[in-house]
């Protein structure tokens, strides 16, 4: 019978520990590109610790930070994709636990009578298995740490996402107050029309062209408060909030464009050094080129049991002693494990130039379409509102002077109106561009110390 010896498991003390608190260095890299905090909850105290965080967050109207502090606590998905680390955890256990022996015992029955039973005993422990425990810990931390990079980019496109529904959600806010004031507007224009006809001061086309006016701006108010619903729920599901947590309120009209905070050239460099979906991806290759190197190391040694073997004969006499066997790699020379490593090497390999290809394209055309949104900003901002503003105070003066009718007044306010409707809209559309380049980035648009770079600790 065959058996490795039980002092093959001494072999093991040559591998490392695993790599403690890895979820606190992802913690870390996520609190530094976006400024808020996440928490892995294994435990329902955990969870009733972050309901009462989050309940305190929403006894005020929400910031941009509140909501993506909330978003961070609360949202269930989020919480399913640090569920990755830990399986990447268990598979770092798995490759440095060593390979349980075999026992094989077996009992012969004597046909003729008189004689003893003969019986035998068998421990083996693949050995090869023992040997390789180090490099298989070392494409497994690969692994680890590309998971641990793929989970901090899924949170900062989180983190993003939640930022483009706040502010989109506020604009619309926005939007529909002004809808309302042009909808007010329109109901005083059409009242006067209504009671000039009557008196025969106006023709039928004039009176209809008032209706048709009152009759679009309910059509874009009912509209605006569709899409405001809408954007509320979207924002609800990113938050995790649900039953009366869905309550919040925004307050406040949405922010001017910032001042240049942040320089606009070498931001595909920067991106390329901050994405940590990239890393994730260079991580992947380097475990790919670390399982193609054990595969082709060990493809000539042999699958070799050791152990010890005893076997008590028919006369009573006891025989032990070492045993081994040895798989010889004749046929099989690990072939087909090389060729899909290979495949596999190359397939990581164009996915990664195929990333960072995408990125650059990304943050190019982010970057463009927010230079091109600022500039709309400030048009409206330094030129078109105030030129409308302008208008209607001469259109008052007008009036009151008698030499304009009411319609002229009326249609110079709503020209003012219109204009800030589009500057509402240019700035919602810049602050959401922002939020995306951020994410494009890697989280933030000002380079970090590479010190901080969970890829790298």
């Amino acid at each position: 019978m065959r058996t490795t010896s039980a002092t093959a498991a001494a072999l093991a003390v040559a591998v490392l520990p695993i790599r403690a608190e890895t979820f606190q260095k992802v913690q870390t890299e996520v609190r530094d590109r976006s400024g808020a905090d996440i928490r892995w909850e294994k435990q329902m105290a955990a969870r009733q610790e972050t309901a009462a965080v989050v309940a305190k967050l929403l006894r005020k109207p929400l910031t941009v930070a509140s909501a993506v502090q909330i978003a961070l606590l609360s949202n269930r998905g989020l919480q399913a994709t640090f569920g990755e680390i830990g399986i990447a955890q268990s598979d770092v256990i798995e490759a440095v636990t060593v390979p349980n022996p075999s026992v094989d015992f077996d009992v012969q029955f004597p046909v003729v009578a008189a004689q003893m039973n003969r019986y035998g005993w068998l421990v083996a422990q693949e050995f090869v298995q023992i040997l390789m425990i180090p490099l298989k810990k070392k494409i497994a931390e690969e692994k680890l740490e590309a998971a641990e990079l793929r989970v901090a980019a899924e949170t900062l496109r989180l983190v993003a996402e939640v930022k483009a529904a706040y502010f989109t959600f506020q604009g619309d806010q926005q939007l529909l107050a002004r809808l309302k004031i042009i909808q007010e507007t329109n109901a005083a224009a059409l009242d006067l029309a209504q009671k000039q006809f009557e008196a025969g001061n106006i023709t039928d086309f004039a009176l209809l062209q008032s209706q048709s006016s009152y009759s679009k701006g309910r059509l874009d108010l009912a509209k605006a408060q569709t899409d405001l619903r809408s954007q509320r729920e979207k924002l609800n599901r990113l938050l995790g909030l649900w039953g009366e947590d869905t309550d919040w309120e925004i307050k406040g009209d949405i922010m001017p464009t910032a001042d240049s905070d942040f320089t606009t050239k070498r931001l595909e460099s920067l991106a390329v050094a901050q994405r940590l979906d990239l890393r994730a991806a260079h991580r992947d290759l380097t475990s790919v080129i670390s399982a193609l190197g054990l595969t082709k190391t060990y493809r000539w040694v042999p699958v070799l049991n050791m152990g010890f073997s005893g076997e008590r004969d028919i006369d009573g006499a006891l025989n032990m002693g070492p045993s081994f066997s040895i798989e010889l790699p004749i046929f099989n020379q690990g072939q087909s494990r090389i060729a899909r490593g290979e495949a596999q090497l190359r397939m990581a390999e164009n996915k990664l130039e195929a990333l960072a290809v995408d990125i650059r394209s990304e943050v190019r055309e982010l970057r463009d379409r927010l230079l091109s949104l600022a500039d709309m900003a400030k048009y409206y901002h330094d030129d078109l509102l105030p030129t409308r503003i302008r208008m209607v105070n001469n259109a008052i003066l007008q009036y009151n002077a008698m030499q304009f009718s009411p319609y002229e007044l009326f249609l110079a306010k709503s020209q003012e109106l219109e204009a800030e409707r589009g500057y509402i809209d240019t700035l919602r559309d810049y602050w959401i561009t922002r939020a995306e380049l951020e994410r494009a980035v890697g989280g933030t648009l000002t380079p970090r110390k590479r010190a901080t770079s969970l890829s790298e600790r």
